[in-house]
């Protein structure tokens, strides 16, 4: 007994021994890549000292006397706060994803490599300005000095996955901002749906889902496509898209702006505001930061990780945000391959030989890389295939390969000093296609498109053959004939991704804008007061009441009317009294979105089955434009249930039927009185790591935070959208909010969802994010007053 108890003495101690080991491992792979932000730094080849102040939330204000000692600063200071996330972007923009993360993205590696990030990076890079290409360069060695300094305190995502980041190169830098073209997503995805679902619809059914006819005067999918109901589509497309989405790396996807003159001011000078909408993770795709080189440089806002610029902000004169321009910046095209030769194409009655690159993907747990093949036509990469079918394939034509330089408007943008040198700045982003908003210290505002809009024989179609040159692009629309807009007579501009311009404008821009039910909204608010100030651009970007509810409830009454009793009845009377505001502790609300999606099931599903009904809902835009149009005309072939031979359905029969099921459906939730429903209940929103769907992880090193129940909906100035049909868990929303007052810049107001740092200990990770539900902000400290007033770490860089 006593052997026996001495060993079990030992084996407990051993135990303890183990845990306290592994409790001080964990604890230190948690907790050692978070930097003392009042540590001093030795940093190689900079000519004079730089001071990096950080405010309350660890935003970085950093102070150099010249730009190549600015920006290696840049370069360490962003890699401390944002290094694994800006790895994890440069690995998409060079297809290395599956050597790190997972065997099953070698499709989207493929992808992401035919689409040649880096081949454009270096035409960019040669062009460059030297005095340009010195600031990069410092920014790339900044980065490489702290990871050669901090290779034993990497964040632990490093760790976990079990290896180091490479150096960093400025061919990355540019990779990151031609990154930002990243706009396939709604070409696929709409586009491939689309094809799809003509497999099994009639013509007249397929025709009312698209939005616009006057482009469609040629078939929308060739003979080949159209002909061939049991043709199944093998694309690396959807897994690159998927990813994207996963790892809520996408850039520029939805936004709202505008900007009031000093004769609508408080402050008698513009006032200007900024949202942009996009993939609500942790960590948020943009890191706040400001830049100074006394008398030279003064620049704040937001910034890509991995790229030196602010995409963003405002500098002593200037202020400019964002919209997308959903302009159609890709084309798809079926190429006939010659049966004897799997790498030529048919062109013009010629077989043309197709570029073939051999493409070898290191893959995670493999000894070997795995080999693909991409393929590219005089247009640009094959990017699927067709089941079973030797002699066809799918080709692209994507705006993001055309020749354009982002990187030199970012830079011009944050030393622009007046309306021509903006506009002379935002000539060369012509790949990312984007509605920029602008206002100045001077009085002026303005909103100009920058895009590479394609000049095209004929626009729309979904997918042109392939084997003629009559399709090709033409040119690009010169950046003259852009519309703009500078110092309106209304005293503002306004734009929240919907149609640029009406019929009279002569080129093709797009098809799948937003409705305008934000910006008819945003205008509104614009006009209720002659005079507006920081209060009522704040209660602007949290606004939940929705046009497009008060375009549809209405209808829903008048199809409900002498319909209801009971349950439905009191479930009716709250839409009628309703004010069309989509706060979280509406009830209202709650009937209104989930009836909307029975709405949606109510008249697709029974055409279209289970299998193709959720492809509906997840290209949402479709069945939102043809609902609306319904709205207007009140009649369409979708109404007809197919299932009931004995009756023609009408509209109003969709919207009872799909309102006593979204009452039922509530109830079963929530419970019979619907004075208790809430929307909050079930719209919540969450921010997830990208390894955060790993329970243990989440415990471990608390990665994940909320959800947290929030109003509003896709329609919405504050538009927590969700993916309908999956979960009324918001993923997408405003990934800052920016209010700049150019009468003084230290009144200036901002907040993200998330945090300055990406480092999950840090205390400053999250540290934005319940301002942000709670939509409030915090100051923009710009003048040195105000920085060192408000200064909670110092460290110099010597």
């Amino acid at each position: 007994m006593k052997i026996f108890k001495r060993v079990l003495t030992v084996l407990i101690a051993v135990i303890v021994l183990a845990l306290a080991a592994g409790m001080i491992y964990l604890n230190s792979l948690k907790t050692r890549a978070v930097p003392d932000y009042n540590a001093d730094v030795d940093l190689e080849n900079l000519t004079e000292s730089v001071t990096v102040y950080r405010d309350s939330f660890g935003i970085p204000h950093i102070y150099a006397n010249n730009e190549p000692d600015l920006y290696r600063t840049i370069g360490y200071v962003m890699a401390q706060d944002r290094l694994w996330q800006m790895d994890l972007l440069r690995r998409i923009t060079t297809g290395r994803l599956s050597e790190v993360l997972d065997p099953g993205l070698v499709n989207a590696d493929q992808l992401f490599r035919a689409l040649d990030f880096s081949a454009k990076s270096q035409l960019v890079l040669s062009k460059t300005d030297p005095e340009m290409l010195t600031c990069i360069e410092a920014f790339s060695d900044g980065i490489n000095q702290f990871i050669e300094q901090n290779r034993k305190n990497l964040s632990f995502e490093f760790t976990l996955l079990g290896y180091e980041p490479d150096p960093w190169e400025p061919l990355h830098t540019a990779n990151l901002i031609g990154y930002m073209a990243w706009d396939l997503a709604s070409g696929w995805g709409t586009e491939m749906a689309l094809y799809k679902m003509q497999q099994v619809l009639e013509d007249t059914l397929f025709r009312e889902l698209l939005p616009n006819m006057k482009y469609q005067s040629t078939p929308v999918f060739p003979d080949f496509m159209t002909a061939n109901d049991d043709l199944e589509l093998q694309s690396c497309m959807d897994d690159a898209i998927g990813i994207v989405e996963k790892l809520g790396l996408q850039v520029f996807e939805a936004s709202n702006n505008w900007a009031v003159s000093g004769t609508r001011s408080e402050t008698g000078m513009p006032l200007m505001a900024n949202d942009m909408h996009l993939g609500l993770m942790a960590p948020g795709i943009w890191y706040q930061m400001h830049h100074v080189v006394e008398g030279k440089l003064n620049v704040t806002g937001v910034a890509l990780p991995g790229a030196p610029y602010v995409i963003a902000g405002h500098n002593e004169d200037i202020a400019w945000g964002m919209t997308n321009v959903a302009v159609d910046d890709i084309d798809f095209y079926l190429e006939t391959i010659n049966p004897k030769d799997s790498n030529q194409y048919l062109l013009d009655g010629q077989w043309m030989d197709m570029k073939v690159v051999e493409e070898e993907i290191m893959v995670k747990g493999m000894d070997e890389p795995e080999i693909r093949v991409n393929r590219y036509t005089h247009r640009g990469p094959v990017v699927s295939k067709f089941k079973g079918v030797n002699d066809r394939v799918i080709s692209i034509r994507w705006q993001g390969n055309e020749f354009s330089n982002e990187l030199r408007t970012i830079h011009l943008l944050n030393r622009a000093g007046n309306w021509v040198e903006f506009r002379d700045a935002v000539s060369t982003f012509n790949s990312v296609s984007q509605n920029i908003v602008y206002a100045d210290r001077f009085g002026n505002i303005g909103l100009q498109t920058s895009a590479g809009i394609p000049i095209r024989r004929e626009g729309g179609i979904l997918v042109y053959q392939g084997d003629t040159t009559l399709y090709d692009w033409l040119g690009q629309v010169p950046f003259e004939e852009l519309p703009y807009s500078y110092n309106p007579e209304n005293g503002y501009v306004s734009s929240a991704n919907n149609r640029t311009v009406g019929d009279d404008y002569p080129y093709y821009i797009g098809t799948w804008y937003s409705l305008p039910n934000r910006v008819e909204r945003i205008r509104e608010m614009l006009n209720e007061k002659e005079i507006l100030g920081t209060d009522d651009f704040k209660r602007m970007l949290g606004d939940h009441t929705s046009h497009f509810a008060r375009k549809m409830t209405p209808i829903y009454l008048e199809a409900l009317k002498d319909n209801t009793e009971g349950i439905y009845q009191s479930a009716c009377q709250i839409l009628e009294q309703w004010d069309y505001n989509l706060e979280a502790t509406s009830s209202a609300a709650l009937i209104y979105e989930i009836l909307w999606l029975e709405l949606n099931r109510a008249m697709f599903l029974d055409e279209l089955g289970e299998k193709l009904f959720p492809m509906m809902l997840d290209n949402a835009i479709i069945p939102r434009n043809l609902i609306n149009r319904v709205r207007i005309t009140g009649e369409s072939g979708w109404c007809d249930d197919v299932n009931t031979a004995y009756k023609k359905e009408s509209f109003h029969d969709n919207i009872r039927t799909a309102f006593y099921q979204a009452v039922d459906t509530i109830a079963s939730m929530y419970g019979t009185d619907p004075a208790l429903w809430q929307w909050g209940d079930l719209h919540k929103v969450s921010l997830i790591h990208p390894m955060g769907g790993v329970d243990i992880l989440d415990k471990l090193f608390k990665i994940n935070r909320g959800p947290y129940p929030v109003g509003g909906s896709f329609h919405t100035i504050c538009p927590y959208s969700y993916p309908l049909g999956n979960s009324y868990v918001s993923d997408h929303g405003a990934s800052e909010r920016h209010i700049f007052n150019t009468a003084y810049w230290d009144a200036s107001l901002t907040v993200i969802p998330t945090g300055t740092s990406g480092v999950p200990a840090s205390p400053h990770y999250l540290d934005q994010t319940e301002l942000y539900v709670d939509n409030k902000f915090h100051r923009d400290h710009f003048s040195r007053e105000a920085v060192e007033t408000n200064m909670k770490y110092r460290a110099v860089f010597e």
